[in-house]
């Protein structure tokens, strides 16, 4: 027989920390999935054409539960932009200190870079087009982020062309940054590792 207390017990001890666990990843999985579905939504349609319900139901839930994981339709486009602009700067210092020399550790950032706008058109169009939605406080993140980003390429740059202008090899890499964002607005007639290829040859030489 089974003793009538093991039919009623809850879940084992040792069960807790898997269930946390699950809840966590569960809420990180529909975190993600919101702002994927922004990041698409507002680079179709702007920030101001999109409401929290449009956004709630994109993912399968109302409107009023998207505020158990961000605060506002803003909260939301900030955590967009604040976290590509994390991932390329950690990306990219992570390129250069496994780098062994300048022109490599300049290779592998517009092969790092070129991969990060060919995989990101939507959250390109939304930093075009959105930016000023921003908070002034977010904005600030975004632009310290970014700044920092742009330096790690001067400072390569800076070692392959040591007797050029700090302020004329940094126009360089905002211009080479233009190229290659430029992948929501052309190239869809090319196959992406053709395409791909194209931009890396332009930005090297445009850099170089």
């Amino acid at each position: 027989m089974v003793d009538d207390t093991q039919l009623v017990r809850g879940p084992d001890v040792s069960d807790s920390g898997s269930i946390r666990v699950g809840r966590s990843e569960a809420k990180a999985q529909r975190r993600e999935a919101l702002l994927n579905a922004a990041a698409s939504q507002f680079a179709e349609r702007g920030f101001n054409g999109v409401s929290i319900e449009d956004l709630g139901s994109a993912v399968g839930m109302s409107g009023p539960a998207v505020y158990r994981h961000f605060e506002s339709k803003q909260a939301l486009l900030a955590a967009i932009l604040i976290d590509v602009s994390r991932e390329l700067l950690h990306g990219g210092t992570t390129v250069v200190e496994r780098a062994p020399d300048g022109e490599l550790a300049l290779r592998a950032l517009v092969e790092f870079h070129v991969r990060f706008a060919l995989s990101n058109p939507d959250v390109i169009r939304v930093q075009d087009r959105d930016f000023d939605s921003l908070s002034e406080e977010d904005r600030h993140t975004v632009r310290s982020l970014q700044r920092r980003y742009v330096e790690l390429w001067v400072d390569i740059l800076q070692r392959m062309q040591p007797d050029t202008k700090v302020a004329v090899l940094r126009i360089r890499a905002h211009a080479t940054f233009g190229l290659m964002n430029s992948t929501p607005y052309s190239g869809q007639q090319l196959p992406r590792d053709e395409l791909r290829e194209v931009l890396e040859r332009m930005a090297f030489a445009a850099l170089s």
